[in-house]
């Protein structure tokens, strides 16, 4: 009977939100909200005197900054919010029904409001969350209507708008779910999988289960768990019966063995599903599934990481959780898109910068297989410098942030991260924080890095000026401040492990020579360096039971090499996977971070395929061009040969790759300079089918194959031998742009407003080569039943506003982002050049997936 009364409310609750998902005990509540948005100084402004036209109709998620204007005028802010004004109040409100019978119970989960939260029902106060990523939930049910409409009002107070040393976003910015039960269920985050695995043919499955009675008499009940494989058979099944006292809470722990497992592995990132179900006498009052994966993961001080007993390298990269034109409400497709990237790519491992993912970007990671290193804080006892990176130089009530709040709120946000976040396989470490010394101004004098008049070395690439005796002496005379690191560090690390024994936690830590000596680097499982390989030695040698690896570094051959020449370094995780809105260091007009490998519209960079060269087994050569006047090379007056200005230099390349271009378009005999990205063994390059010659990878210490060729208009071609085999790679000189091409990466999505298309438009010359060298504005027109989310050419200098549906390109090329609405039927996109001929493709809006959908076109 219970079922039948679930599926009727879930029917009442989706009739008011249109076409949400059609769920029991979890409903989609993204649907049908207000919003309006106030000037900082109506933080008082009670929502009815709110004037009517103030509200707009919005859906979930929503990042109410990323439609404003990039602004030179905001420079003051602008190394944290990347030129965009984000402050305000702002309201979300919606109305629904919900009569629920007396047995049960409703709750709302935020995944991530950002931020200074408050939440009300019907004119009472849920509740007050302060940090912008941490998910929480408020039980609704004592404030419901019993019939009638209820108005649930959330005030978001983004006053502090330069709180963070990246764009933020603001609003509810990521998924709202409504959750009804009975009162005898599973609360929120209830349930805790692990698993172990015994030997090759056999797996250990342990089902934490917290069970809440929320009657006045004690119940009898059967708790029953079926583990269920990706074809939908159930493969085990665990049952008990329990008795769960009245009012309480009871935690039952079953544990079965799974034979012949099929293991969670970033190659084959097998998932499966446990669904569980509380039965009392002839009524199933609670049922729910969760996702799991089976996988060991262990690490060893001297030979570094192992996943399901395999040693292998953590190919990593940081992300921010912005993705370019979309703010902060990211759609899952976007995500996907961008990860699909990496993944081809050779990435295997996201580190989340420097906050907690999303439940929804950790459903990805299960799914695509990434290991995924889950950050909780970037600030704690004292806060950093939003405008840089280091200890605050100066308040500002626009840049006060966490810190503020990390005292009363530092275990609950944490704890309340583990609890979601726990049944993920993808997440492999717990981070407690990034680069925290900055704030602790004794951890950074005791390195004798700084505020030493006696050394001239530079940070990144020298040792420490100080012993590790003296480091220590300095630790022990330095003043201390109110708040240890070592101390606070401790708390975090125990919060943590009251969670979750299971991963291991670590930090990046920018200052790791004094950090090991406290107790913030005594209380990490796993030390991770920021920047700082040149230690890697050092760290082993003086700390050689400990755990150390890279979890911020550059971009470049450099920093790989050190890794892979050193069996005890588990891996890195390179800043940034992708370029990021904010923490600008350029002059206007800029809007964001440019040291991603993939930039703002996803598409790849020459530090990408570099990467790649290193990652990936797979055949890949890049070709790089430049003018010689502009390149980091020069023509050997001995040899005649193409080599670096600075044969020194690449091992000490920062973030951003030099300037080269990837196409094949210059003056007559102008001297170029060809850089190839390669993981041939050898390649012949070609200019018009004449050789130019053969060399050999190993000729090149900076992994970068070099030559200088007299432009002649033609095709360039690479010849690579990799393992015996051929592979060919061309850059072909292209003519002037005579038509807009469009491709997309899909030809039909769901009418469920949240399927996305990217469709991209290159320029092209008569023969259909792409022509990169040359810009034009392009003007896209879409029908209105398509929602446009934004355009963008993918240059960090590009500061037009994305809602426009004009773009100048950049490489010859830009960016639409759509997404459905409940409409369907076949559209067509069409984008247009003056001059030039225009290019349409059809997209079909179904009310279904077609299992069949095909891929029109790669992006990259």
């Amino acid at each position: 009977m219970k079922n039948f009364v679930y599926s009727i409310l879930a029917l009442v609750i989706l009739g008011c939100q249109g076409k949400a998902p059609e769920v029991q005990r979890e409903s989609d509540f993204n649907f049908d909200w207000q919003f309006a948005l106030l000037d900082t100084s109506q933080s008082d402004l009670e929502t009815d005197k709110i004037p009517s036209t103030s509200w707009e109709e919005v859906r979930l998620p929503h990042d109410w900054v990323i439609g404003n204007q990039y602004d030179s005028a905001n420079h003051e802010f602008a190394p944290a919010t990347g030129y965009i004004y984000g402050g305000g109040i702002g309201w979300y409100k919606k109305e629904f029904e919900l009569p629920l019978t007396d047995n049960q119970n409703a709750f709302i989960l935020f995944d991530g409001v950002y931020n200074n939260s408050e939440v009300y029902l019907n004119g009472t106060k849920l509740g007050f969350h302060p940090y912008g990523y941490s998910p929480f939930h408020y039980e609704l049910t004592p404030f419901l209507k019993k019939s009638g409409k209820n108005e649930l009002l959330v005030k978001v107070d983004h006053s502090n708008f330069a709180d963070s040393r990246w764009y933020t976003g603001a609003g509810i910015y990521r998924n709202v779910e409504l959750i009804v039960t009975d009162k005898l269920h599973v609360p929120v985050w209830g349930t805790f999988i692990k698993t172990n695995i015994i030997n090759d043919q056999l797996a250990e499955v342990i089902i934490e289960t917290d069970i809440n009675n929320g009657y006045s008499k004690e119940k009898d009940i059967k708790l029953i768990h079926d583990i269920i494989d990706h074809k939908g058979n159930i493969i085990a099944s665990i049952s008990s019966n329990e008795k769960v006292k009245a009012n309480k809470n009871k935690l039952v722990i079953h544990s079965t063995k799974l034979d012949k497992p099929n293991l969670w592995d970033v190659d084959d990132p097998f998932l499966y599903t446990v669904k569980t179900k509380l039965i009392d006498g002839d009524n199933t009052t609670d049922e729910l599934t969760n996702k799991f994966g089976v996988r060991s993961i262990a690490f060893q001080a001297d030979s570094g990481f192992y996943l399901n007993g395999r040693n292998m390298k953590i190919k990593g990269v940081c992300l921010h959780h912005d993705a370019g034109l979309v703010g902060t409400a990211v759609p899952k497709d976007v995500w996907k898109r961008r990860l699909q990237i990496l993944k081809d790519g050779g990435c295997n491992a996201i580190r989340v910068a420097h906050n907690p993912a999303s439940s929804e970007f950790l459903d990805l990671c299960d799914e695509m297989g990434f290991l995924v290193q889950d950050e909780f804080f970037d600030e704690w006892d004292y806060p950093k410098d939003k405008r840089w990176n280091q200890k605050e130089k100066s308040k500002n009530n626009e840049t006060e942030g966490y810190a503020n709040y990390f005292q009363d709120y530092a275990e609950s946000d944490l704890k309340a991260v583990i609890l979601s976040h726990r049944n993920h396989p993808s997440i492999f470490q717990w981070s407690i924080g990034n680069e925290i010394e900055w704030t602790y101004p004794r951890i950074s004098q005791a390195t004798g890095f700084f505020n030493n008049m006696n050394w001239k070395g530079n940070y990144f690439w020298s040792k420490p000026p100080h012993s590790r005796k003296k480091i220590q002496e300095e630790l022990a005379s330095l003043p201390r401040q109110e708040y240890n690191i070592g101390s606070t560090a401790r708390k975090l690390v125990q919060w943590t492990k009251e969670m979750d024994t299971t991963r291991p936690v670590i930090a990046n830590c920018i200052l790791p020579s004094a950090s090991h000596e406290t107790d913030y680097g005594k209380s990490l499982d796993i030390v991770g360096y920021s920047y700082r390989r040149v230690l890697y030695d050092y760290g082993h040698e003086n700390y050689p039971d400990k755990v150390i690896m890279g979890t911020e570094n550059l971009a470049q051959y450099h920093e790989w090499k050190a890794i892979m020449d050193r069996p005890f370094i588990a891996g890195t995780f390179f800043w940034t996977g992708i370029n990021y809105l904010g923490e600008i260091r350029a002059p206007w007009p800029n809007k964001g971070n440019d040291a991603g490998m993939v930039d703002f519209a996803g598409f790849t960079k020459p530090s990408y395929h570099m990467i790649k060269t290193l990652w990936d087994e797979r055949p890949h050569t890049y070709i790089a061009t430049q003018v010689l006047s502009k390149s980091i090379n020069k023509i050997d007056k001995k040899t005649g040969k193409m080599v670096a200005k600075d044969s020194e230099k690449w091992k000490t390349a920062l973030w951003e790759w030099h300037d080269v271009n990837n196409h094949w378009n210059y003056e007559k005999g102008e001297m170029i300079s060809v850089e190839l990205y390669s993981n041939a063994e050898e390649i012949e390059l070609l200019l018009n089918g004449k050789s130019l010659g053969t060399r050999q990878l190993e000729e090149f210490e900076d992994h970068i194959y070099k030559w200088g060729v007299p432009f002649e208009e033609g095709t360039l071609t690479a010849v690579g031998k990799k393992d015996g085999k051929t592979f060919t790679t061309e850059l072909i000189t292209a003519g002037e742009p005579v038509a807009v091409q469009l491709s997309m990466d899909k030809k039909v999505l769901v009418n469920n407003q949240y399927d996305v298309a990217h469709v991209v438009a290159q320029l092209v010359d008569k023969n259909g080569n792409p022509v990169k060298h040359l810009e034009k504005v392009i003007d896209f027109e879409t029908p209105s039943y398509l929602r446009a989310l934004g355009v963008d050419n993918g240059s960090n200098t590009n500061v037009q506003p994305h809602v426009s549906r004009k773009i100048e390109t950049d490489q010859g090329r830009a960016l639409l982002v759509l997404q459905s609405t409940e409409k369907q039927g076949k559209v067509e996109i069409k984008a247009t050049v003056d001059g030039l001929d225009e290019d349409k493709v059809l997209l079909t809006i179904s009310t279904e997936k077609d299992d069949n959908e095909e891929v029109l076109a790669e992006l990259n």
